[in-house]
This record gives structure tokens, C-alpha cells and sequence, in this order.
């Protein structure tokens, strides 16, 4: 699903993936409904919804702070962050990479809790002042808000603490067991594994509190926090084993070099063809996506299938490989002794399908997306 950027913090895009909305309209639905005619009896039904929307536009702001806080630490690491998503689940900051250390990743992860549960006793502060030594009138609105953001912001702030991955629990749990093993793909494959284990308690415990309702054991009032314990263990089980998973696929990419996986019979074309015939003589006669463009033995640039297609085909035989194509910079070239991951992550960082793989400063080869893809296929096997 498409995520729509809404503006910048600390320089970082900020998006809202669809789903938010979802959880946004429960949200305002769930309050409007019963949290505040509870708190505040006596209004109207158009005032709750109101106060409803603006509580729940304040509790994502209390992610994005929570998300921000982790990225400001991490950009103080020199790790680069694309951007953060807010989605059902709350948010996510995506960072260009790892941490370079354990004590980096602890002050990273510890980062987003300390942001909710600073907000929390703030917000607590704030209405227990009002409501208690201030005495103002016209101001009970506000403090149940004050209230239900401090609740939910200590909740979240807790709720992150707890040691499994990828919870920011889960993180500090293998900063520490990365600083004590001195292996990075270990510790998180212990986290993940202690991340799975909590995943399935908790979901456990919502099954058995759903099964209750359902016998009539238990208040059936409590049967939609049952089912929201299931999903969300569910989510947290799935969500760790796949890190778990990936610890395997990123010790093969970090101990595979480039030229293991490159391709070696490299077949480049001249700038000075037309487009027509290098659709005609190499993309259709070769099949692959992509082509460097050489000029008196030199490397001048790359052109790919998606340059192509950016040309109206009733100009593909007046248009040159020259007028499409990307001419090459430095990041085109990746040295034939780096691993495979580094060459993912330059593919990645500068939107590249293929890189050209240089040794003693000569092109030797070309490593593509799809030539990482097969290899890793072939390991699997």
C-alpha cells in the first residue's frame, strides 16, 4: 500500500502509510464512542468526535516524537535515516544501516522510550497540576486529554522495554549481547529468538482470554483486548522470526565477495546506436535488463530498460543510446574484493539495478539485483 509524505523533521521525510488511516478512524471511532462520553458526560455527539480526532492526531504525534528520537540519535552516529512511517502499528524510522557499535545501538534503541516516557510524566504533570492545585474552570477537556496522552505515552514508553526483538527492548537486549559476545549476527539471532518466544506468550494469553469469553469464563467485554493480545503477539512472533531468518541471509551476503556472484561475459553497446537497435541487437537478443555503454574501451555510462522505456518508441529510431542514458560517476564501480551486501546497499543508496565490478582498476564484471537473486536461490537449494 502507497504511503503519502506529509512533511520533514530533522530533515527526514515523513510519510503516513495507508493503514494509518484505518487505525486513526478506530481510534477517534473508539474514543468518541466510550473512553470520553465516560470521562466527559453531557456533551454532544459532534464534540466528542471532535475531541476524539484531535486526541488521536496527538497520540500519533507522540510516535513521530517517539520515532524522532531514535533517528536524532542516530543521525549523531553518522547513520543516515530515508525516512519514517507512521502505519497501524504506530511507526518505523528506516536507518541507512546498522550501528557501528553496541554502545551506538544501545542509545539508540534506549532513545524512543525515553522520548514516550518523558512525554508521558510531562502530560501527567501537566493534568495533575491543573486539575489538582491550579482549580481552573473550563479546562476538565484538556485535562482528560492530558491525561489519556500521559497514560498511553507511558504505556508505549514501557511497552517498548520489554527485551524482545524488534521491540527497542529487543534492540538494547542485543546491544548487550552484541558487547558481550562480540557478534553482531548472533546477539540478533538470540533477541529475535527471545522476541519469537514473548510473541507467542503474548499471543497465547490473548487466545486464552478470547477462549474465555467465548465459554463464558470471562467478561465478554474482554474479549476485544484478547483479540487485539493475539494479533499484536502475532505480529511481534512474525516480525522476529523473520529477523531471525534474515541473520542467516545477512551472514551470506557479508561473507560473499563480489566476485563470487559477478557476471563475467559483459556485453556493453555504443553510445552511438539508436535506441532501436539496441532494443533490437541487445535487450531483446540478450534478455538482459541493462547494458554498460562503452566508448574507445572506456566505461561512459549504463543504460537500462527503464531508460528506454522512458522514450516515446516512435522516436526509438532518431534517438541515440547517448541522448538515454545515465552517464557513469564514481558510485557506478564497486571494487571486486567488497561483499555482496555493500554492493546491495550502493545499489540501494544510489538506484542502481547493477553495478560494474572493477579490480586493479580494470571492469572484470557486472553484479546485478538479479545475479544476487540467483545466487542466493542456487545457496538455498
Amino acid at each position: 500500500m502507497p504511503a503519502i509524505e506529509i512533511g520533514r523533521a530533522l530533515g527526514i521525510p515523513i510519510r503516513v502509510h495507508m493503514s494509518w488511516f484505518l487505525v486513526f478512524m478506530f481510534v477517534s471511532w473508539t474514543l468518541a464512542t466510550g473512553y470520553l462520553p465516560e470521562a466527559l458526560p453531557g456533551l454532544s455527539g459532534q464534540r466528542y468526535w471532535g475531541m476524539g480526532a484531535a486526541a488521536a492526531l496527538l497520540l500519533f504525534l507522540s510516535v513521530l516524537l517517539h520515532e524522532l528520537g531514535h533517528s536524532y540519535v542516530a543521525q549523531r552516529y553518522q547513520i543516515p535515516i530515508g525516512q519514517i512511517t507512521l502505519f497501524i502499528f504506530g511507526g518505523v524510522a528506516h536507518m541507512g544501516k546498522e550501528p557501528p557499535s553496541p554502545r551506538a545501538e544501545f542509545l539508540i534503541a534506549i532513545a524512543g522510550p525515553v522520548v514516550s516516557l518523558v512525554l508521558g510524566l510531562l502530560c501527567l504533570g501537566g493534568t495533575i497540576l491543573a486539575e489538582s492545585v491550579l482549580h481552573l474552570s473550563g479546562t476538565q477537556g484538556f485535562v482528560v486529554l492530558g491525561g489519556l496522552l500521559g497514560i498511553v505515552n507511558v504505556n508505549l514508553g514501557l511497552f517498548n522495554l520489554i527485551p524482545g526483538f524488534p521491540l527497542d527492548g529487543g534492540r538494547v537486549l542485543r546491544a548487550g549481547l552484541w558487547a558481550w559476545g562480540k557478534n553482531f549476527h548472533r546477539a540478533t539471532g538470540q533477541a529475535a529468538t527471545v522476541g519469537f518466544l514473548f510473541g507467542i506468550v503474548l499471543a497465547g494469553f490473548g487466545a486464552l482470554v478470547v477462549g474465555g469469553t467465548v465459554a463464558g469464563a470471562l467478561d465478554p467485554s474482554l474479549a476485544g483486548n484478547g483479540g487485539w493480545l493475539l494479533f499484536i503477539g502475532a505480529f511481534l512472533g512474525g516480525a522476529a522470526w523473520s529477523a531471525r531468518r534474515q541473520v542467516g541471509l545477512r551472514i551470506v551476503l557479508d561473507t560473499t565477495m563480489v566476485r563470487d556472484v559477478m557476471i563475467r561475459n559483459v556485453v556493453s553497446v555504443s553510445p552511438t546506436l539508436s535506441v532501436q537497435g539496441a532494443v533490437d541487437d541487445f535487450f531483446v537478443a540478450y534478455g538482459f535488463s541493462g547494458f554498460p555503454v562503452t566508448e574507445d574501451d572506456r566505461i561512459v555510462g549504463i543504460v537500462t530498460t527503464d531508460d528506454v522505456q522512458a522514450v516515446p518508441q516512435g522516436l526509438w529510431a532518431w534517438k541515440t543510446v547517448l541522448d538515454i542514458m545515465r552517464p557513469s560517476t564514481e558510485a557506478l564501480f564497486i571494487p571486486a574484493d567488497w561483499s555482496v551486501r555493500l554492493a546491495l546497499d550502493r545499489m540501494i543508496q544510489e538506484g542502481w539495478d547493477r553495478l560494474i565490478v572493477t579490480e586493479d582498476g580494470k571492469p572484470v564484471g557486472l553484479i546485478t539485483r538479479s545475479s544476487v537473486a540467483r545466487f542466493l536461490q542456487l545457496r538455498k537449494a
